[in-house]
């Protein structure tokens, strides 16, 4: 009998299905992925876009990109174009591209409108006074020595706020609601805050009061139509402020409604932005786009593919409970979609000499290699073969035990990766007793493809033409802190980098194929894992950063 699974609703796709069904909103669906402009995406914000976009492509919705720049202090034109960049690169279109900043005079006239009714005020006490008087859950707070001042004073002052008349931090605009509220959120909340030191990344100097995010983010989502405003956790507390805000202004049957899901948090990193910021400011990352970085930027340099970051949030899907997600299952992702896809190749990352002394000085032939033995359709590509090759250290021991199956000097016979069967008669040493060179004969009806070449040792060792390979540098990247839950230590957590997060190894030898290798390409370097081509590479100088090692060490 043939079995058909369907993938079950996360929990957001069976409200919009619901919706749709009793015809919510005229059934229609629009999301919107709203990042602030003031850093670059990381691995969580992907899970986001992934959300966002997906429920509005599965219902033949629209996903608008709307940048929440409302604070002009931390926002640069850069994130902007990085944002973009990197939801792109994930595969999705926004149906429109929108800013908060295009709604600061819309926003401004609705503020007005609260201080009119008496639902609003300008509090001239200072951000420490305000935030004690907030109170805790359980006591109420204490009500502001301005919040009952005459409607016509606070628009006057509210006025000058934004004239430039009144200090950066001297007034803000609260909403007046109820100071005594068991939701922390709904005690006078502030709506605008004085900034006057920092031009607008679009607007310049045309503002100094700038609205706040409980205010300004609603009313976005109700300006520009949006049916589900899908956030992540945290912001479950701030949803009635959300609603209370939207029941102020809606004139219609239409509104937004508010939905979260867990965030996303990864073992050996941190998500904060601003802990990002502060390793590339003080220099203890190369960049956003760092490789060790858990930003998005950062993990396509690295080598990451767009499927394996969908295939990864596919893995660990959306709920309401909080948790860490092991970063080896990132890893596993990536590693399941380079399997079939990336060529493997040779690259000696210590090499020492191999002489072969029975084959002919200065000829040299050409070998014939599957590029993927999981994919047929990866076709081959032709290796050079000469007296003199590279292999690696490590596939060679002169005092070798018993469970020691590569290149030794006891007559134990190796196979050259599809070549020849060779066995090691002798080694040359310099004056510290290190091993300059390896000698070795090989056996000419040995040679793979023919049917000498099918008989069996017990070890394969790659290797590399001297002439014909080409120098490469190569960037082992590992975890970037040294312990699973950086955020949770009462150390400081740039004292918690791993020393050993980034080796770079100089010297290392690869087949003169990948000469003209481009930036991002990908390749499995057998015995060690899969590399990409790094951005940096010039003619003449290959940069290769390891995406991941071969060994999978994440448990289903």
């Amino acid at each position: 009998m043939e079995e058909t699974t369907k993938k079950s609703l996360n929990f957001i796709e069976a409200i919009v299905e619901e919706d749709i069904k009793n015809g919510v909103n005229n059934g229609r669906v629009q999301t919107r992925f709203p990042p602030e402009p003031n850093g670059y995406l990381h691995i969580g914000h992907a899970k986001a876009i992934c959300m966002d976009f997906g429920i509005a492509q599965k219902y033949n919705g629209v996903c608008n990109l709307r940048f929440d720049d409302t604070n002009p202090v931390k926002e640069d034109v850069e994130y902007v174009d990085s944002i973009m960049e990197d939801i792109k690169w994930l595969g999705y279109e926004w149906g429109n591209v929108y800013y908060a900043s295009d709604y600061f005079q819309q926003l401004w006239d609705l503020a007005i409108r609260l201080i009119k009714e008496g639902k609003a005020y300008v509090d001239e006490q200072s951000a420490e006074t305000i935030a004690q008087q907030k109170g805790t859950p359980t006591q109420p707070g204490i009500e502001s020595p301005y919040r009952n001042r005459p409607i016509e004073e606070n628009l006057e002052l509210f006025n000058k706020m934004n004239s430039g008349e009144v200090p950066e931090g001297a007034m803000v605009l609260r909403a007046k609601i109820d100071m005594a509220n068991p939701n922390m959120h709904f005690r006078d909340p502030i709506m605008y805050r004085v900034i006057t030191s920092h031009p607008h990344h679009r607007t310049g100097f045309k503002w100094k009061a700038y609205p706040m995010y409980d205010y300004a983010h609603g009313q976005s989502d109700y300006f520009e139509g949006v049916t589900h405003s899908i956030c992540t956790l945290e912001f479950v507390v701030h949803r009635p402020l959300y609603d209370w805000f939207i029941d102020q202004f809606k004139d219609s049957d239409y509104r937004p409604r508010q939905y979260e899901f867990n965030r996303l948090n990864i073992t050996y990193t941190v998500m904060s932005k601003r802990k990002m910021l502060q390793l590339v400011r003080e220099g203890l990352v190369a960049g956003w786009d760092d490789p060790r970085m858990p930003t998005i930027c950062g993990l396509r340099r690295r080598g990451y593919t767009p499927e394996s970051i969908h295939n990864f949030i596919d893995k660990i899907g959306y709920t309401k409970v909080e948790g860490t997600i092991d970063l080896g299952l990132l890893e596993h992702s990536i590693r399941e979609d380079l399997k079939p896809k990336a060529t493997r190749v040779c690259a000696i990352m210590d090499p020492v000499k191999l002489i072969i002394t029975n084959y002919p000085e200065g000829q040299t032939e050409t070998l014939t290699t599957e590029n993927n033995p999981d994919n047929e359709a990866g076709g081959t590509r032709e290796m050079i073969f000469g007296r003199e090759l590279y292999i690696e250290r490590g596939d060679f021991m002169e005092d070798a035990p018993k469970d020691f199956y590569r290149l030794t000097p006891n007559g134990r016979e190796v196979r050259l990766k599809s070549a020849y069967i060779i066995r090691c008669t002798g080694v040359k040493k310099n004056s510290q007793g290190e091993i300059e060179e390896i000698y070795c004969e090989y056996d000419p009806e040995t040679k793979s493809g023919t049917e000498g070449g099918n008989r069996k040792v017990k070890s394969t060792i790659n290797w590399v033409e001297i002439n014909s390979s080409i120098p490469a540098e190569v960037r082992l990247y590992d975890r970037l802190f040294a312990v699973e839950d950086p955020s949770a230590s009462d150390q400081d957590f740039r004292e918690l980098l791993n020393p050993d997060s980034l080796k770079i190894v100089n010297g290392c030898r690869i087949e003169g194929a990948l000469k003209n290798a481009a930036p991002m390409e990908h390749f499995q370097f057998l015995k060690h894992g899969y590399f990409c081509v790094d951005k940096d590479s010039t003619p003449g100088h290959l940069i290769f950063n390891r995406t991941a090692s071969l060994k999978d060490n994440w448990k289903k």
